[in-house]
């Protein structure tokens, strides 16, 4: 199946309160992650990580290149939500392909902040040099993979059963979006 290319014809809305992570977000960003993991929906980790753990993590990031953004409250410089671009596979022929991943503080699921990380993210692809982005999903994750497909992601892949938890096997769903690069 032919990939689909999304044209990207708009910027991201800028009065959304979405900025690039500093080192004092860490450990909310941390909190969001960890409230994830007792779902058992959007995380492999089955224990809580910690700030320190994530540091190195954190320092990974760089916003000409791989950026953590984060979604904020229009009252407070609080995160609410966050979105990471990692590099895909870490060889060097993959450079115009990254893994997206986004995670809402649960009492702000379903507020429409993971769509406009994602929107952002896909809106700012171009800029970072990335024609492809890639999401691994678990395929009982209905909502994140209805995300997704929303902002025009397809799936290119499914991993049976490479997951367990709480001793049921899980697959694990490969979504992908070409993001094209030039005017239409």
């Amino acid at each position: 199946m032919p990939a689909t290319i999304v044209a990207i014809r708009q910027r991201a809305d800028p009065n959304v309160p979405i900025r690039f992570a500093r080192p004092d977000d860490l450990p909310v960003v941390v909190d969001i992650y960890n409230a994830s993991i007792p779902g058992r929906m959007a995380t492999a980790d089955l224990e809580p990580v910690t700030v320190e753990a994530r540091r190195p993590w954190f320092q990974d990031f760089d916003p000409q290149r791989r950026p953590l953004w984060v979604h904020c409250s229009n009252d407070t410089d609080t995160p609410r939500a966050w979105l990471s671009l990692r590099s895909f596979y870490g060889r060097p022929a993959y450079h115009a392909t990254a893994e997206v991943a986004v995670y809402t503080a649960p009492d702000a699921r379903r507020a429409g902040l993971a769509r406009a990380l994602l929107h952002h993210a896909i809106a700012a692809s171009p800029g970072l040099g990335l024609r492809t982005l890639l999401a691994f999903v678990f395929g009982h994750n209905d909502p994140s993979i209805a995300l997704f497909a929303a902002q025009g992601f397809e799936r290119w892949g499914l991993l049976p059963r490479v997951a367990e938890l709480d001793g049921v096997e899980r697959d694990l769903a490969i979504l992908g979006l070409r993001v094209a690069t030039g005017a239409p």
